[in-house]
């Protein structure tokens, strides 16, 4: 029986206005909320951020690899090339952002929620994902190849060249993707579920992928 994602339940403490400093590397952010913040290139590695909200935040070559960001709100984020590495993203609500080039590969995402905006050029190589939930986003050219997928939902989702090569699926629910465009890896697929109309549209490249041929 296909198991569906659960979603974070996030109730935030008041937070304390963020005091407008730079970040640091392996710093320890709790209870804060960072309002229309520039923290484009600053450095945030191996940080922890927990019970924080980031709204309004520009993002543009920030670097958080390996940081960890739990119980956290982040609401219309903005920018390209933001490093986000083999971090940890555990009950996290990501709303309306606007992204460009975004690296999550090698990343943990854990009760995960992607609503609203548009995200290019996602890199999610070698990531794990549990319990997400893409939903009524855009996501062109994602890159999930080698990634492990469990529990993990797309909803009014456009999905363009999607990449799933030597990804693995469980439970994975594309019926909600629309377009659901697939560049690499159909036959990465066992694991997810498809609608009927949608097995129509990716029937040529599916027979192609396993090398039967169409006259």
């Amino acid at each position: 029986m296909r198991r569906g994602a659960r979603r974070p339940e996030l109730r935030l403490p008041p937070l304390e206005p963020w005091d407008g400093g730079p970040l640091n590397p392996d710093g320890d952010y709790d209870g804060l909320e960072l309002r229309d913040a520039d923290l484009s290139g600053q450095d945030a590695a191996g940080a922890r951020f927990m019970d924080c909200a980031l709204r309004g935040c520009a993002l543009d070559g920030t670097r958080l690899s390996h940081a960890r960001v739990l119980d956290c709100v982040l609401t219309a984020p903005r920018g390209v090339g933001t490093d986000l590495a083999e971090a940890t993203l555990r009950d996290v609500e990501l709303t309306e952002p606007r992204l460009g080039g975004t690296q999550l590969h090698g990343a943990v995402l854990e009760r995960v929620v992607v609503r609203g905006g548009k995200i290019d050029f996602l890199n999610l190589r070698m990531a794990r994902l549990r319990d997400v939930v893409f939903e009524s986003c855009v996501l062109v050219e994602p890159d999930f190849a080698g990634a492990g997928l469990e529990r993990v939902e797309f909803v009014d989702c456009a999905l363009k060249g999607a990449d799933f090569g030597g990804a693995t699926l469980k439970d994975v629910d594309l019926r909600g993707a629309a377009p659901l465009e697939i560049a690499r890896g159909l036959e990465r697929l066992s694991g997810a579920v498809i609608s009927t109309g949608q097995l129509l549209d990716l029937a040529p490249a599916l027979a192609a992928a396993v090398g039967i041929r169409v006259e």
